[in-house]
C-alpha cells in the first residue's frame, strides 16, 4: 500500500504540518483538507516550540498539562501493553515474557530520554522528535516492534467483536423503531459512538474500566455525562438535517477507530443510518495494527459478519454502498497528510468527514478544517485531554463544521 506524502520537509504536526521558521501553519496536501482553524493556539510543551500535544480554543488558564504530563500519560500505558503482549502469537510462547519485558525497558528509557532532553530525539529513535503525539504514538509501536510484537491486542479484539455482534440486532432494532425520523435516528446513533468510545485500551482509565468487566454498552450510552459536553455542537447537526431525509450528504467518509463495541455498536450503526438516507459510506481503517484499533484487513471480514445479521447491510455491502477502504495509517492517531494513495482517491468526492477517537478527532485534528462537512467525535479519556475542556473524564467531543467556502479542495499529488 503506497502513501502520499507532503512535499514538505518540516515535522509533522497534529494532522497538520508547521513551518518553523515562521510558526505559521502550511496548508497540507490532501484532498479534502484545505486550513486550519485560524482562532487557535498551540500549546507548547517547550516554551517557544512547535511541538505540542493538541490545538485548543485560547483560553486564559495556566494547569495545562506539561511535557511530563504527556510523557507520563505514554508510561502509564506500559503495564497494560506488557501484559496483552505476553499474548501475542507473533511471538514465542517461550519468549514473550523476556520480550515484554525488553519493550517495556526500551520504552522506559527512550522517555526518559526525552525528558532528559527534549529538544532531540532519544537515542535509536530518530522519529521521536519532535515530541507529540504522534511522534510518541510511534515511538511506543517502534518499542514493540523491536521487541518482536507485531498485534498485542488481537486477542481481545477478536473477542470484543464476537461480543458485540450479538448485540448488534438489537442496536439496529432500537434505531429502526425510533419515531422522529433521520434527525432523531441520528442523535442515538451519534450517542452510541460516544458509549462504544469508551473501549480503548490506549488509555489507563479505560483500560482499567474494561479489565474490571465495566463499560457495557447500553447503560453507558444512557449514562453520557449530561450536556454541554465539552464541545457540543449536537444541536448544529441535528438543525442541518432535521426535516430531512439525510440527503445532504451523497457520500462520507468515517475514520473509525477501535475494534469490539466501538466500531460494531457504535460506527456501524452510525453507518447504517446514513445508508438508510441514502449516503453512500467509506469506512476508513488503518493499515496496520496498533493498540486495539480495528485494521481495513480486519473491517472486510468483520463487516460481511455484520452484513449477515442485517438486510441494510447485506445489500449495502453487495452494492458497495458501503466498503472498507485502507487510511495508510500505522497508529491510534492520524496524519492527514500522510493518507495512503487509495484513500486520497476514495475520498476525493465525500462531502462528509467524519473522524472518530481521541487519537484521530481531539488529540490530532480538532481544528482541521474541510471543503466539505465534517464532524469531530470521541470520548475524553485522558485527564490531560480533559486538562483543555470541561476537566470532565468521559466528556464527550461532537465538533461539527459546515463546509469551508471554498472553490475546490487542495488535492494531493503522486
Amino acid at each position: 500500500m503506497s502513501t502520499t506524502r507532503a512535499p514538505l520537509t518540516t515535522g509533522r504536526f497534529l494532522g497538520c504540518v508547521m513551518d518553523p521558521p515562521t510558526r505559521k501553519p502550511a496548508i497540507p496536501y490532501l484532498a479534502i483538507l484545505i486550513n486550519l482553524q485560524p482562532r487557535f493556539v498551540v500549546t507548547s510543551i517547550l516554551p517557544g516550540s512547535l511541538t505540542s500535544m493538541i490545538m485548543c480554543p485560547r483560553k486564559q488558564t495556566g494547569d495545562l498539562p506539561t511535557l511530563r504530563d504527556w510523557i507520563e500519560v505514554f508510561r502509564k500505558s506500559i503495564p497494560t501493553f506488557k501484559i496483552h503482549a505476553l499474548t501475542d502469537l507473533n511471538v514465542l510462547e517461550e519468549l514473550r515474557e523476556a520480550a515484554a519485558h525488553r519493550f517495556g525497558v526500551d520504552f522506559n528509557a527512550a522517555l526518559d530520554a526525552l525528558l532528559e532532553t527534549p529538544t532531540a530525539p532519544a537515542p535509536g529513535h530518530p522519529d521521536s522528535h519532535p515530541v507529540n503525539c504522534y511522534t510518541l504514538c510511534k515511538l511506543r509501536e517502534d518499542c514493540l516492534h523491536a521487541a518482536g510484537f507485531r498485534d498485542i491486542f488481537a486477542a481481545v479484539k477478536t473477542a470484543e467483536n464476537d461480543r458485540a455482534l450479538q448485540l448488534l440486532p438489537s442496536v439496529i432494532r432500537e434505531l429502526d423503531e425510533l419515531v422522529g425520523g433521520f434527525s432523531a435516528e441520528l442523535e442515538l446513533a451519534l450517542r452510541g459512538v460516544f458509549a462504544g468510545n469508551i473501549f480503548d485500551l490506549g488509555a489507563a482509565a479505560s483500560a482499567e474500566l474494561h479489565a474490571a468487566g465495566g463499560g457495557a454498552f447500553a447503560s453507558t450510552r444512557a449514562q453520557l455525562l449530561p450536556r454541554p459536553w465539552a464541545v457540543d455542537n449536537l444541536d448544529e447537526v441535528l438543525a442541518v438535517v432535521r426535516g430531512t431525509r439525510g440527503a445532504r450528504w451523497r457520500q462520507a467518509a468515517l475514520f473509525v477507530d477501535n475494534a469490539g463495541p466501538d466500531v460494531v455498536l457504535g460506527m456501524l450503526p452510525l453507518a447504517r443510518v446514513l445508508l438508510k438516507a441514502g449516503t453512500k459510506v467509506l469506512l476508513m481503517a488503518n493499515r496496520g495494527p496498533t493498540i486495539n484499533d480495528i485494521t481495513a484487513e480486519e473491517l472486510v471480514q468483520l463487516l460481511r459478519q455484520a452484513a449477515e445479521l442485517d438486510g441494510l447491510l447485506r445489500m449495502a455491502v453487495a452494492s458497495e454502498n458501503i466498503r472498507v477502504v485502507c487510511s495508510g495509517s500505522d497508529l491510534p492517531v492520524i496524519d492527514l497528510t500522510q493518507l495512503s494513495k487509495e484513500a486520497v482517491d476514495a475520498t476525493a468526492d465525500c462531502d462528509l468527514i467524519i473522524l472518530e477517537g481521541m487519537g484521530r478527532a481531539i488529540e490530532t485534528n480538532l481544528y482541521a478544517r474541510f471543503t466539505c462537512d465534517s464532524l469531530k467525535l470521541g470520548m475524553i479519556k485522558h485527564p490531560e485531554v480533559a486538562a483543555h475542556f470541561s476537566k470532565r473524564l468521559y466528556d464527550c467531543v461532537c465538533k461539527f463544521d459546515q463546509a469551508a467556502q471554498q472553490a475546490s479542495p487542495v488535492r494531493v499529488k503522486g
